[in-house]
């Protein structure tokens, strides 16, 4: 058993440039597409876009009030119910990191 393991070492010892050259090209258009999506999405909002979703907020709440909300498609509902969702875990993900635990804060 001991051999083995041994000899499997070797073998990977042996090609591990390969096989770290054949992981960085494998990540590297990856990472690229991640990064441009990533500088996009992630970017904060400037100053032209926030009077846009000011103007948004204020359509959601009309739409509500006026009763458009009983108008929704199944799908457009669940799709706004997943969204909703989304945003609730990632605020708990975000308490969760902030306490540095799951449970109670420390006080």
């Amino acid at each position: 058993m001991a051999q083995a393991a041994r000899r499997m070492l070797q073998r990977v010892g042996s090609r591990g440039p390969q096989l770290l050259s054949a992981a960085v090209a494998y990540s590297r258009p990856r990472l690229a597409t991640f990064w441009y999506y990533a500088k996009v999405e992630l970017a904060p909002p400037t100053p032209g876009e926030i009077p846009k979703a000011i103007d948004g907020m204020k359509a959601v709440v009309r739409s509500f009030q006026s009763g458009r909300l009983a108008q929704l498609t199944v799908k457009e509902a669940l799709r706004n119910g997943l969204v909703a969702t989304e945003v609730l875990m990632w605020f708990y993900i975000g308490e969760i990191i902030g306490k540095r635990g799951l449970i109670g804060y420390n006080v």
